[in-house]
């Protein structure tokens, strides 16, 4: 069985500093575990309950490093979650990824400062649901290997590529390729009668403050998500990962 000193290390990593030092993340589940595996990804770790272990394929278990049995009591001392799955993993930090400006032939979704993780891991499963395979974030945005994150996005980083970098920079860059940057607003032109394009930037604004003045600037089309209720009392705007998804389904459809 797993020691005492395995599962204290693995709880360590649910904190963003002891992650960036051993560059590794962990995720939590039945189905995020398998579906890592699945997409050829491998395991530096896995704890799990025996009988997860055994039912696990020949050609998984060659992509997992390490394989420690575990009991419910380990796996709850191990886990973030008030109700622990049957398994957890430590998985590799992927090597940096080629920078998502140089590419304009696509779209890019931009957040500003989304410091709550279960908002950043909804926008991430939308961007991957909707298509969008490209997301910068703001270096103050929640951290997308938060254990919240990677529950909210269920799996969504196997398919999105994302970066943190300054999003002053990033828009200076589409400025002078030409490329549209559409920003989120609560007033603007309805997303629903705007036609968007297949290139540039969309940009979404932090929870409570919504998108900066030093990022203003570089707004080429401001969007909004009219409202179809006028009985709606105490709704004066949707959560940015509502909004996130309404955004992406419009910009989808009209891609086809």
């Amino acid at each position: 069985m797993i020691s005492k000193n395995r599962i204290k290390y693995i709880r360590s990593l649910h904190d963003k500093k002891a992650r960036d030092e051993e560059q590794l993340y962990v995720i939590e589940g039945d189905k995020l575990i398998k579906g890592h595996l699945n997409s050829g990804g491998r395991l530096r770790l896995l704890a799990a309950l025996p009988g997860f272990i055994d039912l696990l394929l020949p050609a998984e278990k060659e992509a997992i490093d390490e394989i420690e049995a575990a009991s419910g009591k380990d796996l709850e001392r191990m886990s973030s979650l008030k109700t622990p799955h049957n398994a957890i993993a430590l998985v590799p930090m992927p090597e940096p990824a080629s920078d998502p400006e140089k590419i304009t032939d696509s779209i890019i979704i931009a957040l500003e400062s989304i410091q709550d993780p279960g908002n950043l891991g909804t926008i991430l499963r939308a961007a991957a649901w909707f298509g969008f395979r490209y997301v910068v974030c703001s270096p103050d945005c929640a951290d997308i290997y938060n254990p919240k994150v990677i529950q909210a996005s269920m799996g969504a980083m196997l398919n999105v590529t994302v970066r943190y970098k300054n999003l002053k920079e990033l828009l200076e860059q589409a400025g002078t390729k030409g490329l549209p940057v559409y920003g989120t607003y609560l007033e603007g032109e309805s997303v629903y009668a705007s036609k968007p394009g297949t290139r540039g930037i969309i940009l979404f604004g932090n929870e409570s403050r919504g998108i900066s003045g030093a990022l203003l600037p570089f707004i080429t089309r401001k969007l909004m998500i009219p409202k179809f209720s006028s009985s709606v009392h105490g709704v004066e705007s949707l959560n940015v990962g509502m909004a996130a998804s309404v955004i992406f389904s419009e910009f989808a459809r009209r891609r086809g």
